[in-house]
This record gives structure tokens, C-alpha cells and sequence, in this order.
């Protein structure tokens, strides 16, 4: 019965959403759109009726006579519904034959409209024509017969009309001598108007009255030859010509008659007259200025009924609609122009006609001739509907039994699952709140301990407060990564978008572990491809803690060979042969062999894209997006098999003797997994026990190619541009038995504009100089290379002597063997200590080569002097609520040579900030009671705006404010968690940074450097 009840679901779910559902919204168009929405949301709906019904109606305790009732119920209810169902697709089929009389309604209107207006510009063109030829040439240039061949000739350009006439005004006291002049008399019209209507073969022009007399007369002196029985007609006799012939000629525009019966055709139609003028008007004269500038009238006569029957013949193929035309000038007794005035009850659609007079309003009315057919798809649609429910129903009776076991094991999973994620996140909250409020006050021990270094401490103080600060910034840093954790189990983790040195970054990272691999003596070294761009739009604090966290397991777990990270574009692995080369063999950075780093990437989903555009989704640097691939490399101990499947897992360690021998919470991995994830990107790894790991990471980051101030700029420690081009042009020979390592040499040496050579040993090293070679300005030889053969070393410094070149010895360990610089004299060559980074390297072949410059510094770090000069003598206002991290604040500030004020609450700094004051930048904490520093920085904002506004309306002297047009103190966000304050944030409240607690000279002089140039400027 279950595997009946399924497969019936199936097949009926199909029916519904796949056949009816289609047809319904093909029929109905928008609304039948609607009713699948609908009828969707009604089905899932009643999928939880079903749920409900198993987990209530399901139970023993149910009487069956309840369940009857719910049956019967279900029946009554679909039967209404198959009820509604049947009107909704009848009302929808309705709605559609009314669009579709509305559409071809419009459409004959539309072209009835264009044809009169085509007619209507070729009137106004010969009313042009009139006036040129007629009335500004004496004698005229058109008679009679020259008129009617004119208008006979050019009948085509004019479709609509039956013919054109054109009428002379005429005073009265000019009709003697103009009738003398035509050879007729002046004939009245409202004779024919006052008498029955004629037959056409009845009229006789010679037989009809002349005009009365009167002020002035419109005769007719030219017309077609359709209509030339008009000619000697006074237009001003007629009731509808005389109306329309005064607002033609005072309007300036064409205007139409009501409809009336036409002279001698005795048809109903209308007439459209041009007023033409003595001379050009201007577009603003008045009408009593026109009407005295009348020359004559120029009419054109459409016959409505022909031109209809014209029109629709054009579209008579099958005609399905009738069609009535009416001038509805009077809304209340509007004038039929065209077809029966029959209503049956139908369906009609009323469209406007716009033939150019505004004063006259006419619409096109249109009904289907034959009734509508049934509605036979809403029939079918509410009958089968109502069948399925019916099946439904008998279906839900017989299996109701057989789920209710089933129904009630669920409600106990489910009970069980809400309260373990109730606890998983109460959880996260409790680890975000405490770990919040754990590092404000380590931030105040670790900002304390770093002015009692600043006192004068003998050895064993020095060594205590090191101690304490290492054990201090060891449980900042665990408190970070539990806070991280969370921050992404909680859904609370952002991520930033600023403009960042993916190179710096990297050097950064390396500067963190330089000491350790020194000590351990294994190589630790960084290669970035020439094809990945110098600047990245991304979060570089979550991508330094990746890289971070990656490096820090593999020093750990390496004692010797080597540690190499490289990043790539992803288009470059999938198409660099470089890459598939053997794991196996020994030419690495070390030497020593490595797990096969393919293996780790291979499982991507990017690299699994087919199709020879697959390689450009996200790599492409020109895209608005650059996918990097980072692999970073170790010899290191490896991880067991059965280990690896939790490496990921939070908490987790490989062996519990891990956390004691290295120490570790077990998150720093699947964290970096989380931030990975985060930034669009996949993460694996591949391990060999006993030779090494490789973990290789994708991110995506946005180009530096769009809005750059849209973007922050991250501040890193980048070269400047002063140094690299003291090394532009200068050559350098690279000694080095490994060719992955001496590749990284080059890279460094790139990066200072410094061109390079390899060579394996010194032998060959040897033989570029005894052959003559020149050019070379530096020479750095691999500690390996200089200690393989001590005598080649020997000969080739001796041959140096008489050579230029300055010497370098590349060592990684501070165990290095000493160099004997009596031995070699004035050519002994200069340590340089690894992993090479560009900043440390342009520091030492500066101090090498006597070309040191000023403004750089080793480590690409400013000096405490450089603060200091900065710091001194400024008045900084710092603002916390925290005592404890006043006096931190202050004493950082004030050794830099500051003069500080502290203040506890945001309603203190609004005062002291209030102008005139003479503060040079306040130091904000975000996270205050009563008032936070953001509302207090909005209301400073707000203070400055509106004297700024005053000042500037001259509301008030600047005199009194310190000759200060424009207010605007430099404010920074402090806090002990900078992700709280991100960039966006200190935006939207106008803030100008932020700072972390506690102080790092470094960072420190990086903001206020940046605010206080701003505020200068």
C-alpha cells in the first residue's frame, strides 16, 4: 500500500505541475501565472496538512469516527475548490477575449488614426502650396483647372479624403467686382441644409440662392473634380463649414466638423480646413491677429463611411469583430459616423481616435460578432482536480496506519535536533560574549606590560614582563579563534572589502615566522607569479589569518627541509606544464622530498569545469573577479591516514599528545576552512607520513580594476617607489645548485627591479668572470653552494677582488657558519639572512652598497622617532569608559610626545569637542554605557555641521572660533574588536579610522599619519 500511495504522489504531482499547470499558464497569461503560484503554495500546504495529519490523526487514540468526519470533510472541501477552480479559469479565458478585442480594436484604430493624419498633412502641405503660388503671385499661378489636375494627380498621398476644396475669403465690399471677376454669383448653402435631402442626379449648383448679404463670404474658387459642384458655395453659410471655417482661422490649426450628410453623395462625413494666412504669424498672435491675416480656407472632405469600409477591408480576412465609430464630442449624445447602433450584450472595447482637433473627440467601438464557445479547459481542469483530491483521499485513509510508527520516531528526532541546535547556538552566544569580555581587560594587562617595557627594567624584569607579554598575546590570540569560531557557527562573520598588497601581506606573514625557521634552520620562502596582480580587492585580515594559520602548523610539525608557499592564478594550473612535474623527485626548495601537491587540488570544483571556457570563469585578470590558488609546502612530520579525515574538525587534534607536545586549540584549521568558504573559495590537502603535507587553498577576490573610491585602501608595508628605482637597471648573479630556490631569489630581486642570472655552483659563477663577463653589480651564492667545494669559494672571492661586484651568502640559520672576514679581506661576503623578502633585501644590498636611503627602513616599518615627530606637541582627546584602557591609551599616546585629556563617558567628549577647542584628534571607544561612541561621534558631526553653516551664511565671525571656517576633528574608533568596526561602519558615523586596543606603534602611525594629512589638507 506504502509503494501505491508513493508511486500514485509521483504521477499525480507530475500531472498537476506538469501537463495542467503549463496549460493553465499558457491560457491565462499573467494571472494564469498567478493561479500556478497559487495552486503551488496550495500544495505545499497540504503537504503539511499531511504531516500534521500523520503526527495527530495517525495516533491509536483517534477514533475512526473522527477520521470520517476529516474525510468527508476533505471530499466537501475539494468539491468547493474544483467549483472555485472552474469560475477562476472561466473568469481568466473571459479576461483574454476581452485583451484580445482590445488588441485588434486598438489596432484598427490605430491605423484609421495614422491614415487620417498621413491625409491630414498632405491638406496642410496644398494649403502651403495655395499660399505660395497663389496669393504671393500676381497674377496667380493656379486657376481652376491647374487645381483640380493637381489634386486629381496627387489623390494617392491623400487616401482618405473624397476630395479638397479651397475658398477665398471675400468682404463684402469686394463681392461685386469678385463675382464680376469669376463670372458667378455668390451661392448660399443653408438653402440645401434647410431642405430635404437630394439625390445626387436632383442637384443643380445654377438652381441654388445667392448669398444674402453679409460682412464677408468664404466662396469656394478651386476643388477637386469629386467635388467641384462645392465651387460658388459661401463656406459661411453653411451652420458646420461656417463653425468650422471661424476656429480654423482663429486657432491657426486644422480643426473637423461634427458629421453631417454630404452635399449631392448625400454619405455621412466630415471636413477638415486649414486657414491660410497673408503672411507668417507668429506662434504666439493673438485671433483677432489671424483672422485679420486670413486669406482664405483650404477643406478637405473624408467620407467616414468609405474609409472605414476601406480600412477594414485591409484587415478582412476572417473578420471576427464589429465595429461602430462615433464623435463623442457631446459625451451624452454622441453621433454614430459608422455602423449599426446594435447592443447585445457582449463584450466591447472602446478605443479613442485622435484625428489632430482637440475640440472634437471621436472613439472606435468594437464587439465579437459570434458568442463565446465553453470554457471546456476549466471544465476538464476543475474535473480532474477534483478526481485526484478524491484519490488523495482514499489514498490518506489507507496509509494513515502504516506512518503513524514511523511519524512518531520522526517527532522524536526532531524534538531531539532543535534542542541540540537551541544548545549549539546558545553555545556560540555564550563563546562570543565571554571571549568579548575576556579580551578587554587582557588588553589593558598587555597595553600595561608594554609600558612597564618602556621603564628602565634590568635583565631579569625584562625576561619576566617578555614572558608575560608572550603568555598574554598567546591567550589574545586563542581568545581571537575561539571568538572566530563563534562568530561563523553564530552566522555573525563579515568579511571586508578594501584595496590591499597581496605581496606585502605575504611579507608580513613571513616577518611572523622568520625567527622560528631561523632557529630550526629549515628554508622558509614565498613565490607569487608574475600574472597575479599587485593589488587585490579583498578582506586581507581574514586571508593574512589563513596564510597565518597554514604556516604556523607546518613550522610546528617541520624540523627540517623546508616550508614554500605559492600563489598562482588558477587558469595557470590548469594549463602550466610546470606543475604536473614528478612529487617524487628531489628538485624542491630543500631538496628533500614532498607530498604531490596535485593531489590536493585536483578534487576542486573548479578545476572540474568542462569546456574550453572553463578556465576564464574567475582567473581572468581582466575579469571583475581574479580566482588564486595558494599552496603552502612542508617536510614536516605528515599526518596519519586515519587521521585525516577530522583535520577539519573543530577542536580536533591528530593525537592527544599533539596539544601537548605543540601546543594548539585544534580550530586553527577549520576555521581557515570556514573563511576559505567564505571567500568563495575550496580548501584540501594531501599528506605522506615521514616526508610532508600540502595544503592548497582557492579564494576569490574582486579586480582593482572598478570605482577605486568605493574601496578603502588597506595600509601595508609596500616598497617605495624612491627605492627600486636606486636597483633599476643593475644586474644580479644568482649561485644556486636548486633551481625551485633560485627561482625565488629571482622573484625577490624582480620585485626591486633588479635584473638576474643562474648558475649552479661557483665554478660556473667563476667562469662568467674569467671569460670576461661584465655587467654584473651584485653576485648571492646559496649558503649550499658556497660550503660544497671550500677552495672553488676560496679562488672565486680572490677573483672577485679585482672585480666590482659585491658578494652575498644566503644562510637560513643563525647557526650559520661564521664567514672569516680577515680571510677574504675587503671582498668577504655579506650574510644575508632568509626567508628573503623584498623589504629586507633591499635593506641589506642598501647597506652592502652604501646607496642606504633615509625614508626606508628594514622591516618596511616607521621608527619610533618618525611617531614621535609626528605625536608631538599634538592635543589628543581620548574617550573610554574603561579606566584601565585610559591609562593605557594615554600613556601610549603621551610616550610619542602627545598632550592627552581623558574623559569617561560620549557626553564628556561632546563637550570638550564642542568648537572653539584645541584638539587635534580624538581616540573614540565604540563600545560605551548611556551613549557609544558612534552616537556620540553623530552628534559631534552634527555640532560641526550646523556651525559650518552658520559660518559660512555669515550667521557668526569666525574670529570667535579661531579663524576656523570648516570644523572637522579627526576622530578614531578604539576597540577591542576591529571587526566590529569595520571600515563601512566608521562611514556610516563619520568616523575617520579606527585603532586596536591595545596600541601598535606601527598601526598607530599609520592612522594618525592618514587622518592628520587629511585634516591638514
Amino acid at each position: 500500500m506504502l509503494c501505491c500511495w508513493i508511486l500514485s504522489e509521483i504521477s499525480m504531482n507530475r500531472f498537476i505541475n506538469g501537463v495542467v499547470m503549463e496549460e493553465i499558464a499558457f491560457i491565462g497569461g499573467d494571472r494564469g501565472k498567478r493561479w500556478v503560484k497559487w495552486w503551488e503554495s496550495i500544495s505545499g500546504k497540504g503537504l503539511k496538512i499531511q504531516h500534521h495529519y500523520y503526527q495527530y490523526l495517525g495516533s491509536k487514540k483517534v477514533r475512526k469516527t473522527w477520521w470520517r468526519k476529516f474525510l468527508l470533510a476533505w471530499v466537501v472541501g475539494w468539491i468547493l475548490v474544483s467549483m472555485w477552480i472552474f469560475w477562476y479559469m472561466k473568469s481568466q479565458a473571459f479576461e483574454k477575449r476581452k485583451e484580445a478585442l482590445a488588441s485588434m480594436c486598438d489596432e484598427r484604430a490605430r491605423m484609421l488614426q495614422d491614415q487620417f493624419n498621413v491625409s491630414m498633412n498632405h491638406i496642410q502641405a496644398l494649403s502651403i502650396l495655395i499660399a505660395t503660388f497663389h496669393h504671393s503671385k500676381s497674377p496667380s499661378a493656379i486657376d481652376q483647372a491647374t487645381f483640380a489636375r493637381y489634386t486629381g494627380r496627387t489623390t494617392f498621398e491623400r487616401p482618405l479624403t473624397s476630395g479638397v476644396a479651397y475658398a477665398v475669403r471675400v468682404l463684402h465690399s469686394e463681392r461685386e467686382y469678385f463675382e464680376r471677376q469669376q463670372g458667378w454669383t455668390i451661392k448660399r448653402m443653408d438653402t440645401i441644409e434647410q431642405t430635404s435631402v437630394q439625390e445626387e442626379e436632383d442637384y443643380a449648383a445654377e438652381k441654388l440662392e445667392a448669398s444674402h448679404v453679409e460682412e464677408e463670404y468664404a466662396p469656394v474658387i478651386f476643388a477637386q473634380d469629386t467635388i467641384a459642384h462645392v465651387i460658388s458655395l459661401d463656406m459661411l453659410s453653411g451652420k458646420e463649414d461656417r463653425e468650422n471655417v471661424l476656429r480654423a482661422r482663429a486657432s491657426g490649426k486644422g480643426v473637423l466638423t461634427a458629421p453631417f450628410r454630404l452635399i449631392k453623395s448625400n454619405r455621412l462625413g466630415v471636413i477638415l480646413t486649414f486657414a491660410i494666412y497673408k503672411y507668417e504669424l507668429p506662434s504666439n498672435a493673438t485671433p483677432k491677429e489671424r483672422i485679420q491675416a486670413t486669406d482664405g480656407y483650404l477643406g478637405g472632405v473624408f467620407d467616414i463611411e468609405s474609409l472605414v469600409d476601406k480600412l477594414l477591408h485591409q484587415l478582412a480576412s476572417k473578420q471576427t469583430i464589429l465595429v461602430n465609430v462615433y464623435d463623442t464630442t457631446n459625451a451624452s449624445h454622441p453621433i454614430s459616423m459608422y455602423g449599426t447602433n446594435v447592443t447585445d450584450g457582449r463584450i466591447s472595447r472602446n478605443s479613442t481616435l485622435n484625428f489632430g482637433d482637440p475640440f472634437r473627440k471621436h472613439e472606435m467601438h468594437c464587439r465579437f460578432k459570434q458568442k463565446p464557445p465553453l470554457p471546456w479547459l476549466a471544465i476538464t481542469t476543475s474535473i480532474g482536480i477534483l478526481v485526484i483530491a478524491l484519490l488523495v483521499g482514499h489514498i490518506f485513509h489507507a496509509t494513515v496506519k502504516r506512518i503513524a510508527k514511523v511519524e512518531e520516531d520522526f517527532r522524536v528526532m526532531e524534538r531531539l535536533k532543535k534542542q541540540a541546535e537551541v544548545a549549539d547556538v546558545a553555545k556560540s552566544q555564550f563563546l562570543a560574549t565571554v571571549s568579548h569580555e575576556i579580551r578587554t581587560p587582557m588588553n589593558g594587562v598587555l597595553g600595561m606590560l608594554q609600558m612597564l617595557m618602556d621603564t628602565e627594567l634590568d635583565i631579569t624584569q625584562q625576561d619576566y614582563v617578555r614572558t608575560a607579554q608572550a603568555s598574554g598575546k598567546a591567550l589574545v590570540s586563542l581568545i581571537n579563534e575561539v571568538l572566530d569560531q563563534a562568530r561563523i557557527e553564530s552566522g555573525k562573520l563579515e568579511l571586508l572589502a578594501v584595496r590591499f598588497d597581496l605581496r606585502a601581506i605575504l611579507d608580513d606573514v613571513l616577518s611572523l615566522f622568520s625567527g622560528k625557521s631561523q632557529k630550526k634552520g629549515i628554508e622558509l620562502a614565498v613565490y607569487i607569479s608574475d600574472r597575479v596582480p599587485e593589488i587585490v580587492i579583498g578582506d586581507p585580515g581574514r586571508f593574512r589569518q589563513i596564510i597565518t594559520n597554514l604556516m604556523g602548523n607546518s613550522i610546528k610539525f617541520t624540523e627540517k627541509g623546508h616550508i614554500f608557499v605559492t600563489v598562482h592564478l588558477v587558469e595557470e594550473l590548469k594549463s602550466s606544464t610546470e606543475v604536473e612535474a614528478d612529487a617524487s623527485c628531489n628538485d624542491t626548495l630543500s631538496g628533500f622530498r614532498v607530498a604531490d601537491g596535485r593531489r590536493s587540488w585536483m578534487g576542486f570544483k573548479t578545476f572540474s569545469q568542462e569546456g574550453p571556457n572553463c578556465a576564464q570563469t574567475f582567473s581572468s585578470v581582466s575579469s571583475e573577479h581574479i580566482n588564486l590558488i595558494v599552496s603552502v609546502e612542508d617536510t614536516g612530520v605528515g599526518i596519519p591516514l586515519e587521521d585525516q579525515s577530522r583535520v577539519f574538525t573543530p577542536f580536533m587534534q591528530v593525537r592527544p599528545s599533539i596539544s601537548r607536545t605543540h601546543g594548539g586549540t585544534g580550530i586553527g584549521l577549520s576555521i581557515s576552512k570556514c573563511l576559505v568558504g567564505f571567500m568563495k573559495g575550496e580548501i584540501g590537502f594531501v599528506s605522506e607520513p615521514h616526508i610532508g603535507s600540502t595544503f592548497t587553498f582557492t579564494v576569490v577576490f574582486a579586480n582593482d580594476n572598478s570605482n577605486l573610491s568605493k574601496y578603502k585602501n588597506q595600509q601595508s608595508h609596500k616598497l617605495p617607489e624612491s627605492v627600486c628605482s636606486e636597483f633599476q637597471g643593475m644586474t644580479a648573479l644568482v649561485v644556486d645548485p636548486r633551481s625551485v630556490r633560485a627561482k625565488v631569489t629571482r622573484y625577490h630581486l624582480q620585485r626591486l627591479d633588479i635584473n638576474s642570472e643562474v648558475v649552479a655552483n661557483v665554478n660556473e659563477a667563476l667562469c662568467c668572470f674569467t671569460n670576461g663577463k661584465t655587467g654584473i653589480n651584485m653576485v648571492l651564492i646559496e649558503k649550499e653552494a658556497w660550503e660544497k667545494d671550500p677552495a672553488q669559494s676560496d679562488l672565486f672571492v680572490s677573483n672577485l677582488q679585482s672585480n666590482s661586484p659585491k658578494l652575498f651568502l644566503l644562510v637560513n640559520s643563525v647557526v650559520s657558519t661564521k664567514i672569516n672576514a680577515s680571510k677574504y679581506a675587503a671582498s668577504a661576503p655579506t650574510v644575508i639572512m632568509k626567508p628573503l623578502r623584498a623589504s629586507m633585501l633591499a635593506a641589506s644590498l642598501q647597506r652592502a652598497m652604501g646607496i642606504a636611503h633615509k625614508g626606508f627602513y628594514g622591516n618596511g616599518r616607521h621608527s619610533l622617532q618618525s611617531l614621535e615627530n609626528l605625536l608631538h606637541g599634538k592635543q589628543i582627546l581620548v574617550v573610554d569608559d574603561n579606566k584601565v584602557n585610559l591609562k593605557v591609551a594615554a600613556g601610549a599616546l603621551k610616550k610619542y610626545g602627545a598632550k592627552v585629556e581623558c574623559v569617561e563617558s560620549g557626553e564628556k567628549a561632546i563637550s570638550m569637542l564642542k568648537p572653539p577647542h584645541h584638539f587635534d584628534a580624538c581616540f573614540m571607544d565604540i563600545q560605551m554605557p548611556e551613549m557609544d561612541g558612534f552616537e556620540a561621534t553623530c552628534r559631534i558631526r552634527e555640532m560641526e555641521r550646523d556651525l559650518n553653516n552658520r559660518i559660512q551664511h555669515g550667521e557668526i565671525s569666525t574670529e570667535a572660533y579661531g579663524n576656523i571656517s570648516n570644523w572637522h576633528v579627526p576622530i578614531l574608533a578604539m576597540t577591542a574588536d576591529v571587526i566590529q568596526a569595520t571600515y563601512e561602519e566608521c562611514v556610516k558615523y563619520e568616523m575617520d579610522g579606527y585603532v586596536s586596543k591595545p596600541f601598535e606603534g606601527e598601526q598607530l602611525y599609520q592612522e594618525v599619519a592618514r587622518i592628520l594629512k587629511e585634516h591638514n589638507q
